[in-house]
């Protein structure tokens, strides 16, 4: 009996204290799911989530005028079952890496074919399948996390104090 209740104690310990570890480990950016229908269509996004923590973003942590991976760690994907129309361009069902390039007043959004990619570190433009240009909204209360949403026609990406709508059909 005793042998027992020492095998217990361990292994309560042990579940315990990997607990307790796992809890230490959030991570700084954590992955996250956006999904909904456009038309018809499912849209998945695949993100990792950072958040500002004081810091100033756009111009800054995120620089003006360079390709950015519009998340952190692991490109943002993007998957369709159907083709959408982005801001009136095609873009046809599969599976891509997002990326932006913001300037001041406008938002560069890149649809790449190699989905698969860290960062953007080896972004390669002739991989391109769309690009489209929009007007960041400024918005009333910053976002203190990156997060997506899919509405029935638009999506839109928010952090800090910008929100990158793109229109979609």
């Amino acid at each position: 009996m005793k042998k027992i209740k020492n095998t217990l104690c361990i292994a309560f310990l042990s579940l315990a204290t990997a607990f307790s570890a796992t809890a230490q480990e959030k991570k700084a950016s954590p992955a996250e799911v956006a999904q909904g229908k456009i038309n018809g269509a499912a849209v998945t996004i695949n993100y990792s989530s950072p958040a500002v923590n004081e810091r100033a973003i756009w111009g800054e942590l995120v620089p003006f005028g360079k390709v950015w991976r519009a998340g952190a760690n692991e490109a943002t994907t993007i998957q369709t079952d159907k083709d959408l129309i982005i801001e009136g361009n095609k873009l046809a069902a599969g599976t891509y890496s997002v990326f932006v390039i913001p300037q001041l007043n406008e938002a560069t959004v890149i649809f790449n074919k190699v989905a698969k990619q860290w960062g953007a570190s080896k972004y390669n433009e002739a991989e391109d399948a769309l690009r489209v240009s929009v007007k960041p909204n400024m918005r009333k209360l910053r976002a203190e996390r990156l997060v997506y949403n899919i509405s029935s026609n638009k999506i839109v990406l928010s952090w800090d104090s910008w929100d990158i709508p793109l229109t979609v059909k």
